[in-house]
């Protein structure tokens, strides 16, 4: 099936870079977006590409703008009740809200009900791809992966894995830990557009027995994903040198596991040195920029410039429930501000970056989604200027598109998201709120 969409079309072909180089970005004021069979035929002008369409159906959005889906590099499903929960630092918080919150997924109806919700609230804020975190129970992950599925989602998930420092009802060990993970690997990976990611909660939490059990199956399933945080938070960071006394540094515990190469995506990366970003450079892990969450929790501020000085491939994360909102918009937001209290530029075309194609390299998903580029698959979300009074305000008073997609950034939310489409298909929420 072939269909078109005619708006103001604008898409990433490389990073623009701290200076928003214009040549990084491809826009096209009065543009076709053609799709062919849920993925990407043809980008370009409209008044060129309409010859070509035929009887081809087009939709029209000429007052609003395409872009690729959004892309959350973190995020926590079975937090998402307990967001905006009243502060406290990272270590703290998990105990107070986090941990009570994850031990109601022992409950399966209660896990697919929140995944349903969860996934619907992805989509309704222009998120179209998602790195997500479960909870120790394997039936968080399948309840996940099967509401994905019907939706046709990209999805990476695991299940969580946690030892030690934890609940005991959230507990689990190395062998059931390497056999949970295994079998939904062999269950879901690869699945449609489902992808599997070993998901050891941080070091604090799993055994050195438990590590080495996430770093066999890192191995034994090159292609899977890695999922975990490091250096949030200060006291996060002192109790693992306690607790690993022969690792360098934090990120040198997941290294000496086997658990830093390529697919390997780590949250936060506030507390790093120069020799952890070049072992993370070399070893092709990846870093989730989490604005809304650092600042909520108080744990530091994510130095871009460091990371992408050295090519390390970096993404936004919303990282709900300590991040306070499901918006890639608010997310980058809050990721311009952190930035400028660095005396480092954010310019509007990175932010689309960051959210889009830089977010798909974060996850080595960029052969897939994160563009137009032909052949990729049709997730985009239309963003409507006027969805808001003052964003209407604002917007008609622009005079180009990086001043627009500016103040989207600045004043957007889950109302300036007009449609989200899922591999060419409009989504229509299959949950009941």
């Amino acid at each position: 099936m072939r269909e078109a969409y005619r708006a103001s079309i604008l898409h990433c072909l490389s990073d623009p870079g701290a200076s928003g180089d214009t040549a990084a970005v491809e826009f096209f004021d009065d543009g076709l977006l053609l799709v062919e069979n849920g993925v990407v035929a043809e980008v370009g002008n409209a008044n060129t590409l309409l010859a070509q369409c035929g009887d081809t159906k087009v939709t029209d959005f000429r007052d609003k703008i395409i872009v690729p889906g959004f892309i959350d590099c973190h995020v926590h499903f079975p937090q998402l009740d307990i967001i905006a929960s009243y502060g406290t630092q990272l270590l703290d918080w998990l105990n107070r809200y986090a941990f009570p919150v994850e031990a109601k997924f022992a409950d399966l109806a209660y896990a697919q009900e929140l995944a349903s919700i969860f996934l619907d609230e992805l989509l309704q804020n222009g998120t179209t791809t998602a790195l997500v975190f479960g909870t120790v129970h394997a039936h968080s992950a399948d309840a996940l992966f099967e509401a994905a599925q019907l939706r046709g989602m990209r999805v990476v998930a695991g299940k969580v894995l946690m030892d030690r420092m934890c609940p005991e009802e959230l507990r689990d060990d190395a062998e059931t830990a390497y056999r949970d993970s295994k079998a939904l690997i062999e269950r879901w990976h690869g699945q449609d557009r489902l992808g599997y990611a070993i998901t050891p909660r941080f070091a604090l939490t799993s055994s050195d027995a438990q590590l080495a059990a996430a770093g066999r199956l890192a191995s034994e399933y090159p292609d899977v994903w890695i999922h975990t945080h490091l250096s949030e938070n200060h006291d996060e960071v002192a109790a693992v040198a306690d607790l690993f006394p022969d690792s360098r540094s934090y990120l040198d515990v997941y290294d000496q596991s086997g658990l830093l190469r390529e697919r390997a995506v780590f949250a936060h990366c506030l507390h790093l040195d120069n020799e952890d970003r070049e072992c993370m450079a070399a070893k092709g892990g990846a870093a989730a920029f989490c604005p809304t969450s650092n600042l909520f929790l108080g744990s530091g501020l994510f130095d871009l410039q460091a990371m992408r000085s050295r090519n390390i491939r970096c993404g936004l994360g919303s990282d709900v429930g300590g991040g306070t909102s499901l918006s890639m918009l608010r997310t980058a937001s809050e990721a311009y501000k952190v930035l400028q209290l660095q005396n480092q530029s954010l310019p509007p075309a990175r932010v689309l970056y960051l959210a889009t194609l830089g977010a798909a390299e974060a996850l080595y998903l960029d052969d897939k989604v994160g563009n137009f580029a032909r052949g990729m698959e049709a997730d985009f979300v239309v963003l409507d200027p006027a969805g808001s009074s003052i964003s209407a305000r604002r917007t008609a008073a622009a005079t180009s598109i990086e001043e627009t997609l500016f103040a989207l950034t600045m004043l957007g939310d889950e109302r300036h998201i007009a449609a989200t489409y899922v591999a060419g298909e409009r989504h229509i929420a299959k949950s009941r709120h």
